[in-house]
């Protein structure tokens, strides 16, 4: 068995508010026999369905293949937020990489939301896009920083859709007494995460892109004209993208040692009647500044949907216990709230967090370890990879100069290496530091 599938049915989506909430595709047939292609795709979540539809609608013939279903893996269980830029500030990516670059960074986000938006409204996709996110902050000293990036980002880069808010505002946007302050983009947004997955496999279908489902890919044989194999066929094409993030596993070392697998986990309580109104206000979703980040949400049927807690093994704890203790630290009235649904599921990071863009072989593209920022960012990995298929690789090659350092050990030693620096950040959390 797959440790990777360990805590999944075999093609059978999570039990998750996302599921119970979306009407599924029918299934895809499993890839069976030879085929050969123009291109072939490893991995039907965001990055993976984009470049099926991106290429299949400049006329390639694209074979996609996952393991289990379109959208399974964190593409369809996320907490749903399409965020503005990278996961680093522009500050933080001035002084990595220069102003020149992060300029450049910067509107590779802005297009990756718009990317995101614009796929919603051109394939009639139910994902109910909602205006808003809020980064609340658990200490005031927070706030001068948050003060100096929203007058720069005005002042330097044109984005204007940040309001600072005190902490009686905050108070008013969240109603909990745990943060000090905090900052509403209101150019962000959020999504029913599976339904934009689902979405996308069905433009992806109508485009011309044959996807086949329970087809884990278990080698791929590089060369001319790779081969991409699964327990029961094969795909030959001079083109192969990788597109598994988390999922991955041992299929390219190369991306392996950059790019390292954690679970992350969500709940959606009971429906909370009034109480929802004046949880959250304005429609709002919200992630906080813990290291490891609570994020939160409401559900329009009037549920908190609440992220929170990391793991680093394959098997999954007890996630209602794991995920209620941050969201009583947040909601103390909520502590013994009845919870309907809680999943978890695996999602990439990488060292410097921001996204591994890398060429492992001349024909063969990879982009994934999104870290925690992948809605927008995945969406438009795959179009980059798209253009670059077709030759047009400026925008794919300004992600792959961007270093992407090798954790420390490699694929070997990086996850008691990285238990061990997340404890630390974790004990930080705690003590307030």
């Amino acid at each position: 068995m797959n440790l990777l599938h360990a805590n999944d049915r075999p093609g059978a989506y999570p039990p998750s508010w996302y599921a119970a909430t979306t009407d599924p595709l029918p299934p895809f047939a499993e890839l069976r026999g030879e085929t050969r292609a123009d291109v072939c795709i490893v991995g039907a979540g965001y990055t993976g369905l984009s470049a099926a539809l991106h290429l299949a609608g400049r006329g390639y013939d694209v074979v996609l293949l996952d393991a289990q279903r379109v959208g399974f893996g964190a593409s369809g269980r996320n907490g749903g937020q399409v965020g503005s830029g990278q996961r680093l500030e522009v500050d933080e990516l001035e002084r990595r990489f220069g102003r020149d670059t992060t300029r450049t960074l910067w509107r590779f986000g802005e297009e990756a939301k718009a990317l995101v938006r614009d796929l919603i409204d051109l394939h009639s996709i139910t994902a109910n896009w909602t205006p808003g996110v809020a980064h609340a902050f658990w200490q005031a000293s927070e706030m001068p920083h948050a003060q100096k990036l929203t007058d720069k980002l005005a002042g330097e880069y044109g984005y204007d859709q940040l309001e600072i808010l005190d902490r009686d505002a905050m108070r008013a946007l969240v109603d909990s007494p745990a943060y000090q302050g905090g900052v509403v983009d209101w150019r962000a947004g959020h999504i029913h995460p599976l339904a934009f997955a689902l979405g996308l496999a069905k433009a992806a279908d109508a485009a011309g892109a044959r996807i086949h489902e329970r087809s884990e890919v278990h080698h791929i044989t590089e060369g001319e004209t790779c081969i991409v194999r699964t327990g029961h066929g094969a795909v030959h094409a001079p083109h192969v993208i990788l597109a598994a993030n988390g999922y991955l596993g041992g299929l390219n070392r190369k991306v392996a040692a950059r790019v390292m697998p954690i679970n992350n986990f969500i709940v959606a309580t009971e429906p909370l009647g009034d109480r929802a109104q004046t949880l959250i206000t304005k429609g709002v979703a919200v992630a906080d500044s813990k290291f490891v980040v609570n994020y939160f949400r409401l559900s329009p049927d009037g549920r908190l949907l609440f992220g929170g807690g990391e793991s680093y093994g394959y098997r999954f704890p007890d996630i209602a216990e794991t995920v209620r203790k941050p969201m009583a630290q947040v909601f103390p009235d909520l502590a013994d709230v009845k919870i309907d649904y809680a999943w978890g599921g695996t999602l990439a990071i990488t060292m410097n967090r921001m996204p591994c863009f890398t060429r492992p072989a001349p024909n063969i593209l990879s982009a994934s370890g999104y870290s925690g920022h992948g809605v927008a960012l995945a969406t438009l990995a795959g179009q980059m990879m798209a253009e670059a298929v077709a030759g047009q690789a400026e925008r794919f090659d300004v992600m792959a100069e961007i270093p992407s350092p090798a954790f420390p050990g490699g694929p070997a030693l990086r996850t008691p290496l990285l238990v061990a620096a997340m404890t630390w950040y974790a004990m930080r959390d705690r003590l307030g530091i």
